[in-house]
């Protein structure tokens, strides 16, 4: 693209704050729509090796508006976020919560375990005979929620992935047992109670410290345990192939003269920009809002497609 290699110079970049003058006029606001293709780089698990095509957990995605101007290129920082799986099997704090759950605390990739061990039926085919009705439905349909935890995890095709707030928190660490110290979370395999309870205590004490830092779950897929969904990534639930995706941003400024949009990813502390992952330039195919068609340099099957309602203080297009 043309305009990859001026963004590739730092020097060449000057980079201000949309709030503190010179981009937009006003604080009326703007909504932004974005569409993210499957190909979009996903947050590393929350425990284990980063793997190819994933971004470190300590980074996230920015969001920048763009002017150009005869000698430089002015990025104004819109939204930041994070790309996450939607259930990570990884994460300690993949919990059940609330009081319409039988165990609270318990780590989700143990839970047909536990019903199992609650009911007493070792095997679903050969129940004992004083097993009941609804203790072979509880396990049933536990066998079933961990098919589909697994398929929203990982897939096939793809698993769900979720566009989230942006958070630099840390979960406390693991201990190396069930009985380890009380400040530190139970490995997921621990399913008593008094693990169970230390681990919801220990998580929503994190969450209570950081309403940014996503934890997601099965139970509702747009209602995560902690942080904020924006939207999906587009794709389709594995669990009943319906499509997934679109994602949405508030941002305080009308953006009503921004010659490009692009969005770069970052590693969380560094204020340079980082490294540019979409571009792309506005186009007004209709009165009140841009399309944006972004690709990747150099790799044209990354995309994303955007639409901007520039100016929500004088929208004739919502109302």
């Amino acid at each position: 693209m043309r305009c990859t290699p001026r963004f590739a110079v730092a020097s060449a970049i000057t980079i201000a704050s949309a709030v503190s003058g010179g981009c937009v006029d006003g604080f009326r606001g703007s909504n932004v729509q974005l569409d993210l293709s499957p190909g979009t780089p996903v947050q590393a698990h929350v425990i284990g090796a980063q793997m190819a095509g994933e971004l470190p957990a300590s980074a996230h995605f920015t969001l920048y508006g763009i002017q150009e101007r005869a000698t430089e290129a002015r990025l104004f920082e819109l939204q930041r976020f994070e790309v996450h799986r939607l259930v990570d099997l990884t994460s300690p704090c993949f919990i059940d919560v609330g009081d319409h759950v039988p165990h609270p605390g318990l780590h989700v990739s143990m839970y047909a375990k536990k019903i199992a061990e609650d009911t007493g039926i070792a095997d679903l085919a050969n129940p004992p005979p004083t097993a009941t009705e609804d203790q072979r439905i509880a396990l049933a349909t536990a066998m079933q929620r961990m098919i589909d935890v697994q398929l929203i995890a990982n897939g096939p095709p793809l698993p769900i992935n979720a566009v989230t707030s942006a958070s630099t928190s840390v979960y406390p660490a693991m201990a190396a047992d069930c009985s380890g110290p009380v400040d530190q979370l139970p490995p997921p395999a621990c399913m008593d109670d008094a693990s169970n309870q230390r681990r919801l205590q220990l998580c929503q004490a994190a969450w209570q410290a950081d309403p940014s830092l996503f934890e997601g779950t099965d139970r509702v897929l747009t209602d995560p345990l902690n942080g904020i969904i924006n939207g999906m990534v587009d794709g389709r639930n594995p669990v009943n192939l319906a499509p997934v995706g679109g994602a949405q941003f508030f941002v305080d400024q009308a953006l009503d003269n921004i010659d490009a949009y692009a969005i770069y990813t970052q590693i969380d502390g560094v204020d340079a920009p980082g490294t540019q992952l979409l571009f792309g330039r506005p186009t007004l195919p209709t009165r009140g809002v841009l399309h944006v068609h972004l690709e990747g340099p150099g790799n044209p099957a990354l995309t994303a497609e955007m639409a901007v309602f520039i100016d929500l203080g004088q929208d004739d297009v919502h109302f």
